[in-house]
């Protein structure tokens, strides 16, 4: 049984997807609320600050994209898990979602034991990192922000100030897409002019580093850590 302590979020503007995912998730023991529309979804959100947001890309009026971009910018809501609910599978569509702030993509449609599985993996990344000031603990990773280190499994691996700058970002949220536009600027900045190219050797040098499991690439979209 879930953690009747988490709160969902589903927005959609089909009746029958509200109901099979507030049915399903509400067996399941979560705090589920519902909107059919992007404007009763932000109104919802601020007074009930649920830990998790299913939205529906394609809405009429206010879509998820905006939708999306307006809960990122309401305080409380910075760090609430997003995840878009699409029947799409263009490249353009996720792009757009994950640069508007979303962490993550359920298809539609989707099996009540997917759903639940997926559910679960989302929230897990709430309580998975354990952050102070100074550094990310990651299961058998810690990452030193104040001597720009790694640390695993006991053994120091010191990175070059990007290297470690492009780990840290990944880390701080896993599983979240970070598109290659929001690595560049996050990373290089809007000042400095550098191509794709430059993004991916910093990934292999870091995949050569701290191994392969970790960093993985989503085509034509990112990157995301996961452990």
């Amino acid at each position: 049984m879930a953690n009747h302590t988490h709160k969902i979020l589903i927005v959609d503007d089909e009746e029958d997807i509200l109901e099979f995912l507030s049915y399903n998730l509400n067996k399941e023991g979560y705090q589920v609320f519902t909107a059919a529309d992007g404007n009763t979804a932000i109104t919802l959100a601020k007074k009930e600050l649920p830990h998790l947001i299913l939205l529906d890309v394609m809405m009429p009026g206010i879509d998820g994209i905006e939708t999306c971009r307006e809960l990122r910018s309401l305080p409380g809501l910075q760090d609430v898990i997003i995840a878009f609910l699409t029947a799409r599978s263009e490249d353009y569509s996720h792009i757009a979602g994950f640069d508007a702030g979303a962490d993550d993509y359920i298809n539609k449609p989707i099996k009540p034991r997917v759903l639940v599985s997926r559910i679960q993996a989302l929230l897990r990344r709430t309580t998975a990192v354990k952050k102070d000031s100074d550094f990310l603990q990651l299961g058998n990773l810690r990452i030193n922000r104040e001597r720009y280190l790694v640390i695993k499994d006991n053994i120091e691996i010191t990175l070059p100030r990007k290297e470690f700058e492009l780990i840290y970002l990944l880390a701080s949220k896993p599983g979240k897409v970070f598109t290659r536009e929001e690595i560049l600027i996050k990373i290089w900045g809007y000042d400095v002019v550098v191509g794709d190219r430059t993004i991916d050797v910093h990934i292999r040098k870091l995949r050569e580093k701290i191994g392969e499991d970790y960093i993985r690439t989503v085509k034509g979209v990112g990157y995301k850590f996961e452990f």
